[in-house]
This record gives structure tokens, sequence and C-alpha cells, in this order.
């Protein structure tokens, strides 16, 4: 039919050995019509795929296109994503949204949601088992709203190491890095947090219910880890907003309600024009805009 759009298509790049079938579900609920789902995918063979998309429609016809990187290795995509946006030249492109593991769509409903209790302009935030892909990006996105951000790793030097990047992305960046492997380091840190985001590894509590429960000053506790025992003493997984203490909690599923909607309508956004590149602080936006 003359003036018919063409389909939505979305091509869904991962590195993994079989493409997320989370992924997949999300990007036909957000209304993709046609998903192209490749597995197995490296920085050398992804140019192919990406051009693949960028010459087979003109004009306006560019918009009915966009990619997806995701994946389980965080690293792995983040070199396809930059490997896909070097190989558009000119207004010649599609566009492309990284989201590997929920990196960004989760690092984004954990701020909003803190947000919604505190101030983040010049609060004081700590982030446990900040040197994950998640907690770089949380710590990203506190630094962009102007907050004290402290770090936590095992390791000083690795904490030392993600405050550098988020400062050369964000130029005026609070941040500090610190080894919290002991409960009496960890007390150290603690003292005046506003907002707490635990984004260690799945299984491990990195702070008990007493400690956090006992902290004063606390506005707000975001536990990031579904898997038990809680990251986080105290909050249930299903937590949103529960009383915590001098605050209150979120666990993972409390916060995956905005996480879902901001990954849907990010999704969305990438058929609004050929040109969107979608990684944290664009996701960041999308969040926000949702509340």
């Amino acid at each position: 039919m003359v003036g018919q759009l063409s389909q939505r298509i979305l091509l869904q790049i991962d590195g993994d050995d079989q493409p997320s079938s989370f992924d997949s579900i999300v990007a036909i609920d957000a209304g993709v019509e046609r998903l192209l789902r490749y597995a197995g995918v490296s920085p050398t063979s992804v140019t192919g795929l990406v051009h693949g998309a960028m010459f087979t429609r003109g004009g306006s016809e560019l918009a009915r296109t966009a990619i997806f990187i995701g994946g389980s290795d965080v690293a792995a995509a983040e070199d396809l994503f930059r490997a896909a946006a070097e190989a558009f030249f000119g207004p010649i492109r599609v566009s492309l949204m990284l989201d590997a593991n929920g990196c960004n769509t989760t690092a984004a409903a954990a701020v909003v949601s803190a947000a919604r209790h505190q101030s983040l302009q010049d609060s004081r935030a700590l982030v446990l088992g900040g040197t994950g892909p998640v907690g770089r990006r949380v710590v990203q996105l506190l630094a962009l709203e102007g907050a004290h951000v402290t770090l936590t790793s095992r390791s000083r030097e690795r904490a030392s190491g993600v405050c550098q990047v988020v400062s050369q992305r964000v130029s005026d960046a609070m941040l500090t890095p610190v080894s919290a492997s002991t409960p009496k380091e960890l007390q150290g840190v603690l003292e005046g947090a506003e907002v707490v985001i635990a984004c260690g590894a799945a299984g491990i509590e990195l702070i008990d219910e007493d400690r956090i429960c006992g902290l004063e000053s606390l506005s707000v506790a975001i536990d990031l880890n579904a898997v038990p025992p809680a990251g986080i003493g105290g909050i249930a997984v299903t937590d949103k907003a529960k009383s915590l203490g001098h605050g209150v909690g979120y666990g993972a599923i409390g916060v995956g309600g905005l996480k879902m909607r901001t990954h849907k309508a990010a999704i969305r956004a990438l058929f609004e024009d050929n040109d969107r590149l979608l990684d944290a602080e664009e996701i960041y936006a999308i969040a926000k805009s949702l509340g």
C-alpha cells in the first residue's frame, strides 16, 4: 500500500551464546514489530550487522530500524556499543541502546527512587560494592546530580579506578574511594550517609540490619541484590519505600517496576529518530521523566 509505514525492526545484538529472552520479551512488549536476534557477536563482526541496518532504508525510514546491545557481560557489551557507534558515518545511522544485564535501566531506576526521598544535590551518598557494572553507573548518576559519593570496594585500588573513570565523564564529580572490607571500616563510611545503595555481588550481605537501622542520617537505602541473603539487612526484595530505621528501604523488585517502565520507554524512544545513542545518562533522563 502506498504510504504505508515500514515495520519497526529492532536488532538485538548479544555477545552470549543465546540472546537474552528477557530483553526479547521486553522489546516485543514495547511495540517492536520485528525482532532480529543475533548471538555470539564480537566487536569485529558487529560492523556488518550495523551496516545492514543502515543501508536497507533511507530518509525518515531509517528511524524505523534500531539496535539494542545486551548480554550478560557488560564490559563486552560496552565494546560492542562502541564498535557499533563507530560504524556510523554522517547522517546515515540508526538509534542504538546499551543495557547489558540491565545495567543502565537498573541504575537509573535506583537513583530516581532515591531522589523521591532525598534531594541529591549536595547529599551524602554511599554506594556499597560500587565497582561492578551497575555500581559504576549508580556512582556516575549520583555524581551527575551533585551528590558527594563515597564508593566502597574490597579493593581501594579498584574503587579509585572507578572514581577516575566517572570523573572523566562528570567533570565536577565529588567522589571518595574507600576500602570497606571490615565492619570497622564500614562503620566509618556509614556515618552521615543519607542515601545508601548496595550494588554488590548476589547473595552477599554488605551491611547488617542493626547498622542500617541505627544510621540516624539515613533517608533511603536501596538493595539491588535479588538473591538471598539481602545485600542490606532488613530489606526484603519486594520492599518499596518501606520504613527502615530512620528512613525507608527498597529491594530489587521494589525498584523493578520503574526499571521495567524505563526499559520499555527507552526501546520506544529508539524509534523517535534515527540518531539516538542511549547509554547511562540518556536512559536516566528517561527514568526521571517517568518519575
